[in-house]
């Protein structure tokens, strides 16, 4: 597969992830864990020039994930761990932290 289907495969399945788990009343928590061992597995299948390129926005997509999943399933749980494992640093503050301007945005 070329990087750039993997980039976008990846990209828009943690775009996605995202959308699915932004804080609202009701989320079927079975489909977490698979969601997330596919989003495992394919940030793995990427080179480590391109997740360190797109380390930084991730951090901000699949951070805000699991900051709306924290409430519902707690810091510990093993889905939680493994969707974790692909942000480095900390959190963002909140679901809702949407600070980071966007790369196509500068002027």
């Amino acid at each position: 597969m070329q990087n750039y289907t993997k980039i976008y495969e990846f990209a828009s399945s943690s775009g996605a992830f995202e959308g699915y788990v932004y804080p609202k009343k009701e989320i079927e928590p079975n489909y977490l864990s698979k969601w997330v061992d596919h989003l495992v597995a394919a940030y793995e299948h990427l080179s480590p020039e391109v997740r360190n390129e797109i380390q930084s926005s991730l951090n901000g997509t699949l951070g805000r994930a699991a900051r709306a999943l924290i409430p519902i399933l707690g810091e510990e749980d093993e889905t939680m761990q493994k969707l974790k494992s692909m942000i480095v640093g900390d959190l963002p503050e909140s679901a809702d932290d949407f600070r980071k301007e966007k790369r196509f945005e500068k002027q």
